[in-house]
């Protein structure tokens, strides 16, 4: 969870318009607008070299910003960027502006432990993610930079809810009317459990004892 903001240095765009944005992008910059909070939005600009570093670090979108643009200082949160489809740099970012009282809703990452211990994993079984991410309403300074999924004691065939899934204080899943799914232990095609087996096993039987008569 990030506890502090990082700090990022803006200069203000006086100009707006794809004629002066290229010309940022030409000399190293990208083109950013901080908006929201009831308030007006502000043009900057951004060092390309500071923010990619930021973005394809890991956690970028769940990373509360102090950006400072002269003599003022804004807390934001990214909600959006733009990649050159071609040459994947950073074309445009989009900051919220918020404060510590401020509630966002942000897609947190999923990670998994214990999968080398996994009973259902052992026996053969599939990790089949369904969410690499989960929506979560919370404090915008209290993000949690992921959220842990415990697989130590996973089964076969067993799904793992986001009721299962530990999370911090104040942070609520966006999704409320169901126990949504996170990932499910597979079975592969072809493997059956001791229970199937055995289910088999009896109906084959009975069939048998149907052909004597």
């Amino acid at each position: 969870m990030s506890d502090n903001s990082s700090l990022l240095t803006a200069e203000a765009r006086e100009r707006v318009g794809k004629g002066s944005s290229r010309e940022l992008r030409r000399n190293g910059m990208v083109p950013a607008v901080i908006y929201g909070d009831k308030q007006a939005p502000v043009s900057i600009a951004v060092s390309r070299n500071e923010v990619t570093k930021r973005i394809f670090g890991g956690g970028f979108m769940t990373t509360t910003f102090t950006i400072e643009v002269g003599k003022k200082k804004y807390m934001v949160l990214p909600k959006d960027y733009q990649l050159d489809p071609v040459r994947d740099f950073v074309m445009h970012i989009d900051f919220l502006r918020v404060s510590e009282k401020s509630t966002v809703t942000v897609a947190v990452p999923v990670h998994f432990i214990n999968d080398e211990t996994c009973p259902g994993i052992k026996k053969g079984g599939v990790l089949n993610i369904v969410r690499h991410e989960v929506e979560f309403n919370c404090p915008a300074n209290a993000i949690p930079d992921s959220i842990t999924v415990d697989l130590a004691t996973a089964e076969l065939g067993e799904s793992i809810h986001i009721s299962s899934v530990n999370v911090p204080e104040n942070v609520h899943p966006v999704i409320t009317d169901r126990d949504f799914t996170i990932a499910t232990i597979a079975a592969p095609a072809g493997l059956k459990s001791e229970k199937d087996d055995a289910e088999d096993g009896a109906e084959a039987t009975g069939e048998e004892g149907g052909a004597e008569e």
